[in-house]
């Protein structure tokens, strides 16, 4: 059975995330708001959770995986960022960008792209998101919660919850979100590539 907090979206109550990170330690996925829409976050060392939260959102180990950072500095972690690519990113975090870059050998091979070993990652500029991230004190693996079969993200948190009673740990509540998904741009190559446009405006990148 989903636990279900309901937590102030500006304000949110800390015990209520701090039983929400014990899950996430614990190897629950979770349903949780973010600055485009909801999504399904997972422990990113926890290999059984990363397996469930692709089970539930129906893709395969091809399918990018985005990291949730707290911030830049956080994000250099996980990527090979040079100093160009740096501000460039910079300029858009934290917002609803997903950055397509080369991982790190701090990523785990599971969660990167097979065959381009790289990674999604980016800064949510969610109240919510933020606290539990600070709380959790690492980046969350994580993905869109779209579920097998719907055409767009679920949005409402009771929705959530009924849909996916026995299939995580727990629904964060902090009321709508945006129905728009993040802007995804992949640095990987020579030069940065709009793969798909989203709530984030590219021309603040330059693009």
């Amino acid at each position: 059975m989903a636990q279900f907090f309901s937590v102030h979206p500006d304000n949110p109550q800390a015990r209520l995330l701090k039983q929400a990170v014990q899950l996430l330690n614990q190897g629950h996925v979770l349903a949780v708001p973010t600055d485009s829409s909801y999504a399904l976050v997972c422990h990113l060392d926890d290999k059984s959770a990363a397996d469930q939260l692709r089970r539930v959102r129906g893709v395969d180990d091809k399918h990018h995986l985005t990291l949730l950072c707290r911030d830049l500095s956080e994000l250099a972690n996980y990527a090979r960022v040079d100093n160009k690519q740096f501000r460039t990113i910079k300029q858009a975090t934290p917002g609803p960008f997903t950055f397509i870059l080369e991982a790190t050998k701090e990523v785990p091979r599971r969660v990167s792209h097979p065959q381009r070993k790289t990674i999604g990652l980016r800064v949510p500029a969610h109240t919510v998101l933020q606290e539990l991230l600070a709380l959790h004190g690492a980046p969350l693996l994580a993905a869109t919660l779209i579920l097998p079969g719907d055409d767009g993200p679920l949005n409402d948190p009771e929705e959530i919850r009924e849909r996916l009673e026995h299939q995580v740990g727990a629904v964060i509540d902090a009321g709508a979100c945006s129905l728009e998904p993040t802007t995804v741009v992949d640095m990987s190559g020579d030069s940065p590539e709009v793969l798909r446009h989203g709530q984030g405006d590219p021309a603040i990148l330059g693009l």
